[in-house]
């Protein structure tokens, strides 16, 4: 079985620093080409990189999809892409297609000034640089909240009642929002629930999955009930569909990523009964438990191996420059919680900054985490429409992951 030693961004990430020196840019020689996913934070990146080029080709292609297409764009001789953007889970598959390059050498040449806390090293060897921390929290309506008379939820149970208050009270009928599209999403919302719980992923020191338990029953019970508070397509709506029905003043309640939050408090697409009402909490905790129910995230870039040199060097520097101070101005500083320094946050970060206090669980960065996580995506929605028990879905689950885990070498 294939295992990896890590050394990645723990709980106690430094969000200020002095100013260090900025990476090359322009850019006059190699290609640059960056694929990643299409929220604000990552847009910014890629326009800063992407301003560096003089006189090269240079693109982005930033889409929700990113993660459906990195591995095939970058399995090519020449790669298409010289970059993926990625984070804790989406550089798994990278790694075991073997599809991105150490960056040592790189940063050797052109990355001294990279701050050591950015560097993700994998079996000794830095393959990534991280530039933001990420996470879901509490997302609320703090003048819908006002009108029942009632906190803002500090755990799932709470989310419930509150929920159940303004159905009642005529306020909205679907008043919790989620990104619970069937796949990476619902995926993502098991891993936080079960993690709240107090859930393990794994038998002790193996790949061998143990979720279909007391704990992995109570996390499908707690989504459940939450979907019926949520619009009846739930099961269709990402972050994007969740955020518009946010934006529409369809929700009061929601765990929401922080990097999205800055789009739901802006006057842009909203009325300001919405946006100014919108307010971030702490990530909320479920069944008792005191770990909250999310994940701690960093999102980073790679380069790509099967590209020349030039569209290696070119690509790292560009993305250097772009994840470094230069980076950040009143525009940007909001945008997510920044790992460059001459980071300064911002309110809007609060509920990210206060996962980071609260301990939350890092997403865990194994080789096999990512055929969990798609076992997971492919066999949970049955059971959100009643078509199946807990205990049938979370066999489906482990049955889809084994038969994964085998074919790729991490369960005899």
């Amino acid at each position: 079985m294939k295992m990896w030693t890590t050394a990645a961004l723990g709980t106690a990430i430094a969000i200020l620093g002095s100013t260090a020196a900025l990476a090359a840019c322009p850019v006059t020689e190699g290609r640059i080409n960056i694929v990643g996913n299409e929220f604000p934070a990552i847009q910014s990146v890629a326009a800063k990189a992407l301003e560096c080029a003089e006189g090269i080709e240079a693109e982005s292609n930033l889409t929700a999809d990113h993660q459906k297409i990195n591995v095939a764009g970058m399995s090519g001789n020449p790669a298409e892409y010289t970059s993926a953007i990625i984070a804790n889970s989406s550089i798994v598959a990278l790694i075991n297609e073997d599809v991105i390059r150490p960056l040592d050498d790189l940063i050797a040449a052109h990355g001294q000034d990279i701050a050591q806390r950015q560097l993700i090293t994998i079996d000794g060897k830095v393959m990534a640089v991280a530039f933001m921390a990420n996470a879901q929290h509490l997302v609320y309506r703090a003048d819908v909240l006002e009108q029942i008379g009632v906190e803002p939820p500090k755990t799932y149970e709470e989310m419930l009642e509150a929920a159940r208050m303004i159905r009642e009270q005529g306020i909205m009928e679907n008043p919790v929002g989620g990104a619970y599209a069937a796949g990476w999403n619902l995926a993502e919302e098991f891993v936080n629930m079960y993690i709240g719980h107090g859930g393990e992923f794994y038998k002790p020191g193996t790949a061998e999955v143990s979720i279909n338990n007391e704990q992995g029953v109570a996390t499908l019970n707690m989504l459940k009930a939450l979907s019926e508070y949520m619009n009846p397509d739930f099961l269709t709506h990402d972050s994007n569909a969740t955020s518009a029905e946010w934006e529409a003043g369809n929700v009061a309640l929601m765990n929401m990523w922080g990097s999205r939050t800055g789009v739901l408090m802006d006057s842009e697409g909203s009325e300001p009964v919405v946006y100014e009402n919108t307010k971030v909490g702490p990530p909320m905790t479920v069944g008792g438990g005191t770990n909250p129910a999310s994940t701690l995230w960093w999102d980073g870039w790679t380069v790509a191996k099967n590209i020349d040199d030039a569209a290696a060097a070119a690509t790292f520097q560009a993305l250097a420059h772009a994840t470094s101070s230069a980076l950040l101005n009143d525009e940007t500083m909001g945008q997510a919680v920044w790992l460059m320094d001459g980071y300064k946050p911002a309110p809007v970060n609060e509920g990210v900054l206060a996962a980071v206090a609260m301990g939350t669980t890092p997403y865990p960065m194994l080789p096999y985490q990512g055929l969990l996580h798609t076992a997971l995506g492919d066999n949970l929605a049955e059971f959100l429409q009643g078509k199946e028990s807990a205990e049938q879905a979370l066999a489906d689950v482990e049955a889809a992951y084994t038969a994964a885990a085998k074919e790729k070498g991490f369960l005899n």
